[in-house]
């Protein structure tokens, strides 16, 4: 029996996410939520752009926690833990790209219990935070000993982020650094990358340690043409966010990211360099390694727009865990309590 999967939204992820179900031998759609009033009433194909699927839509959340599911993919902008905590009490179990990657204590006490009173389980996971910047580096870790140090840092044009009022008005590109500083981003970034860090941390085994967070921000030197219009000089056109761990004054974890309008009129003249857009995960220890991921990027800011493979990417994490989330006790349930996830062959070359 396949598992009857809802998408709660259909964003840039939940759209992607819609794809990889339907993909999936396991998985069966069951149902999907829609933030617009539009969409509701319409076949999920036709928000997606593929064949019928005969699962309607609907902007009632009443109507979806009523439906017979094992698990709800949960990914609209913004999380709203009470909405996750009713689907838990609803008998589903959740796969998020929103959080709960490595919860706090505060934060498992909160959700812990509506997962148990349903009988599910609540699993965090994505690809920035939720892969690069924790999952692999822990990975790579594994071939080596004695370690001193991991990294795993993005580096990407934010050009090809097809949300223009979420680049606009919650990033902050475009606005005064003064407004991006004061803005909201630091914060609701922090509450996925400090996970990442702890999530290091512990698993590593690493000493207390202080987490330090920057902020850096280059400008445009002249008008730059973005999907979110045009950066004037003087505005905010990239941006930098740091969490770095530190045992005294020893650096022991780094995980940030890099968003630049592209790599033209930028003051200071930040740039990717020759290995352009990028992940990068680095492990100090006995060996060193290092490693570079290309392919999660588009090959040109047209081609992002139309379909950006780091949002697939997320989508694919996220529904790649479903099986593994509905198959394990009640509970939280990280990545290291996990068995490795993979992707399944193409239904055309399936056994």
């Amino acid at each position: 029996m396949a598992l009857r999967v809802i998408q709660w939204a259909t964003g840039g992820v939940g759209q992607a996410a819609i794809e990889h179900i339907l993909r999936h031998p396991d998985l069966e759609l069951a149902g999907c939520w829609v933030h617009s009033p539009e969409k509701s009433g319409k076949d999920v194909g036709d928000i997606v752009g593929s064949d019928k699927t005969g699962v309607i839509a609907t902007h009632s959340v009443e109507e979806v926690l009523a439906l017979d599911a094992d698990c709800v993919l949960y990914a609209p902008l913004l999380p709203d833990a009470g909405q996750v905590q009713a689907i838990l009490r609803s008998g589903k179990n959740v796969v998020t790209p929103l959080g709960w990657f490595w919860p706090t204590d505060r934060e498992r006490s909160k959700m812990e219990p509506a997962a148990l009173d349903g009988g599910v389980t609540l699993h965090g996971t994505g690809i920035d935070p939720g892969g690069a910047t924790e999952q692999q580096p822990l990975f790579f870790s594994g071939l080596s000993s004695a370690i001193t140090f991991v990294r795993g840092e993005e580096f990407s044009d934010i050009r090809t982020y097809n949300a223009p009022d979420v680049v606009r008005h919650i990033m902050g590109f475009g606005g005064t650094p003064e407004e991006a500083k004061a803005g909201p981003m630091l914060g609701l970034l922090a509450r996925g990358f400090e996970q990442s860090v702890r999530m290091c941390l512990d698993t590593l085994g690493f000493a207390d340690a202080e987490i330090r967070s920057s902020h850096d921000i280059a400008v445009a030197t002249a008008p730059i043409d973005s999907p979110a219009g045009v950066i004037e000089p003087g505005r905010v056109a990239a941006q930098r966010f740091a969490w770095e761990a530190f045992i005294g004054e020893t650096k022991v974890v780094r995980v940030a990211v890099n968003w630049l309008m592209g790599e033209e009129s930028l003051e200071p003249a930040w740039e990717f360099g020759s290995g352009g857009e990028r992940f990068e995960i680095e492990v100090k220890g006995d060996p060193d390694c290092s490693v570079v991921i290309h392919g999660w990027h588009p090959t040109s800011v047209t081609a992002g727009l139309l379909r950006n493979p780091g949002i697939v990417v997320t989508a694919a994490h996220c529904v790649n865990s479903i099986p593994t989330v509905c198959a394990a006790p009640p509970g939280i349930l990280t990545f290291v309590d996990m068995p490795v996830v993979t992707g399944r062959a193409h239904p055309d070359l399936a056994g």
